[in-house]
């Protein structure tokens, strides 16, 4: 059977990580913190852990002309990324996230978009062979809305599986939504597409059926600690996250989608792709860093 491809159309950042005790409060300064680097962006890293679970993975992106765009293409390059359609913004800087962890695995982030912001349907243009070509197209909301708008209406024509994670939360069109082959958000996103406070598993069912309504097939709700909420057609399932000792949360969603998208290329059910996609994120969350904590399939027999 020949690989199903895998298009990751997003962000690419690179993340300034600060390891703290606790997140500070407006004007407040918290020593003692650790300092590293690590590759970062929505898309990015949903494209690694596609790649490091076995995808056929092309990524379309924008990056700045300097060392970060630089070193981001070697790293995408050496985890058998195809980046024929990663574009150099010659006006721009590479995006860039300020990431602050606390020893809970909490975060708090603020992102300069840098040349993300200029990834437009022009760009998109260019690939447009590449995505007639694949089988899923994954993408987030960290690059311009009428971007992800025109992915997913090329697609959508051509019967491509389009795969949205709506992160950072947003509200989104019905035109998009029609658009959509799966939606994964988290419990704040579904909050935002639905009006629904999703505090409980009921609730978030309720969230799924006002977001199903508007012409999702399937929507999966991830609850962090507390799994994933599956609205497959008219049926629902529940799947429970694998439980471990969190240290950092920032991948975990990231990694959550792109193991999903594997596990449908392999033409397994959405139930057996999201359930690879907890026991992937689970691991995700034991390490830190963004795609520094990215495991690849063979770790997930060290769950069983």
């Amino acid at each position: 059977m020949q690989e199903k491809k895998i298009v990751v159309v997003g962000s690419c950042n690179t993340d300034m990580v600060i390891k703290a005790d606790r997140l500070p409060i407006p004007g407040e300064t918290v020593l003692g913190g650790t300092f590293f680097m690590n590759p970062g962006g929505k898309g990015a890293n949903q494209a690694v852990a596609a790649a490091r679970m076995g995808g056929n993975v092309t990524l379309i992106s924008k990056t700045g002309n300097d060392v970060f765009g630089k070193q981001s293409m070697m790293l995408y390059d050496s985890e058998n990324i195809k980046t024929d359609y990663i574009f150099s913004d010659p006006n721009n800087p590479s995006g860039v996230a300020l990431i602050t962890v606390d020893s809970n695995g909490e975060n708090c982030i603020v992102v300069a978009s840098g040349a993300n912001a200029n990834l437009f349907p022009a760009d998109i243009d260019k690939a447009y062979a590449e995505i007639e070509n694949c089988d899923l197209v994954l993408m987030q909301l960290e690059i311009p809305i009428d971007t992800v708008e025109y992915v997913a209406e090329i697609a959508s024509k051509k019967n491509i599986k389009v795969i949205l994670n709506p992160a950072p939360a947003r509200a989104l069109s019905d035109n998009l939504l029609k658009n959509l082959y799966i939606i994964i958000p988290n419990r704040s996103e579904a909050e935002i597409l639905s009006g629904i406070k999703v505090t409980d598993l009921e609730k978030a069912r309720q969230a799924a059926d006002i977001i199903s309504a508007k012409g999702v097939n399937i929507v999966v709700v991830t609850l962090g600690s507390e799994g994933a909420l599956i609205k497959e057609f008219d049926k629902y399932h529940y799947i429970e996250a694998v439980k471990v000792d969190a240290m950092d949360t920032t991948a975990a969603g990231d990694v959550f989608c792109g193991s999903v998208c594997v596990g449908l290329a392999e033409g397994r059910s959405i139930i057996d792709s999201v359930k690879m996609a907890a026991r992937a994120a689970a691991i995700t969350v034991t390490r830190m860093g963004a795609q520094s904590s990215i495991p690849y399939r063979s770790e997930l027999s060290s769950l069983d």
